[in-house]
């Protein structure tokens, strides 16, 4: 991404948060929002990209407003970014990365990183090295992931930034980096991958939070799969993230089963649980509503359970063909959001 873009990204972030509180005198500081506790907030990465081109977003009352600042207007007190290691067009690499964790952290708002370990997208069915990585022996990849997780973090911790949650791989119920990580084929290998990535972040930051992120948290079967095979290879984590995805014809179901593994988890590995990731179609708001704030009020019943994270709210209009964020096709957002209030 070219440099120009960044300095006019915080150009715009600042002309749009400078005006946006109705209730604030002029020349009066806003009062900081309350950003202790139970963690409500959102992935919010493609947000500059689409800043980028030229998308706007507004508060219900067809306001303007940048759309992090409104996200905290709404009752999130949590931003999630992702971060790729090279990709092809510079959107959600270190630079990219770093214009939005400044944001957010001149909001006031928590910081959880997300680090996908690939160039591309990172999920249940690619976990692709980064292409710099391919040939790597290894014990050069377990180096890569270390130098790649210490390069991001001590860029954030020059600017002042700390993260309070890094996630070491995105949604790794077989693993990541694969072949070698792939855990199904060498458990052995996916746990000191993730090490790689725990230690580092440690060096950096102590006092962060490491999660372990899969899909599906209504499958319990994965879950204990996964983290007792970490466990007995010696696999580092703080948290277990979880991703949930309902139907809407379906949710109590998915949330009813998600809450049973939450319990499971902290009762079989003493893990503190967060839901990382959960979205239903915009067009279905009404409903999202109510799936998210019988989720959000039942995970919030455990007391080590830490948040729940919305992805990508403000995609509307098909934003890169995405139907589950939460924002209405005017670039409002949807009555989905109140469930953070």
């Amino acid at each position: 991404m070219k440099l120009h873009y960044l300095f006019i990204s915080l150009l715009l972030f600042n002309s749009l948060t400078a005006c946006s509180d109705d209730d604030n005198k002029p020349g009066t500081p806003p009062v900081p929002p309350d950003m202790s506790g139970f963690a409500k907030g959102a992935d919010v990465s493609w947000i500059t990209q689409m800043e980028k081109a030229n998308v706007k977003f507004y508060n219900t009352q067809g306001r303007e407003m940048e759309c992090m600042r409104l996200l905290r207007d709404l009752g999130m007190n949590t931003v999630r970014l992702r971060v790729w290691v090279d990709p092809a067009d510079g959107w959600c690499n270190k630079a990219d990365l770093l214009v939005k964790a400044y944001r957010a952290h001149n909001l006031g708002m928590r910081l959880m990183i997300d680090f996908h370990y690939s160039d591309v997208w990172a999920d249940p069915g690619s976990q692709t090295k980064p292409a710099a990585w391919e040939n790597l022996s290894f014990d050069e990849l377990k180096t890569a992931v270390a130098d790649h997780t210490t390069e991001i973090l001590t860029a954030l911790k020059n600017q002042g930034i700390t993260p309070e949650w890094v996630q070491v791989g995105n949604e790794t119920g077989n693993g990541m980096l694969w072949p070698d990580g792939q855990a199904d084929k060498n458990m052995a290998q996916y746990a000191a991958l993730n090490n790689a990535g725990y230690d580092a972040t440690k060096a950096i930051f102590p006092n962060a939070k490491v999660i372990v992120h899969l899909q599906g948290g209504d499958n319990n079967n994965l879950y204990r799969w996964l983290f007792d095979g970490l466990k007995t290879n010696g696999g580092k984590w703080d948290v277990i993230g979880m991703s949930l995805y309902p139907s809407a014809d379906k949710w109590q179901t998915f949330v009813d089963a998600c809450v049973d593994n939450i319990k499971d988890m902290t009762e079989r590995y003493g893990s503190e649980v967060m839901i990382c990731e959960t979205g239903m179609p915009w067009e279905q708001a009404a409903t999202a509503k109510l799936f998210l704030t019988d989720l959000i009020t039942r995970v919030q019943g455990f007391d080590n359970a830490l948040g729940v994270l919305y992805w990508e709210p403000e995609a509307h209009n098909s934003w890169n063909g995405y139907q589950l964020g939460a924002f209405d096709e005017s670039g409002k957002p949807t009555e989905a959001l109140d469930a953070f209030k």
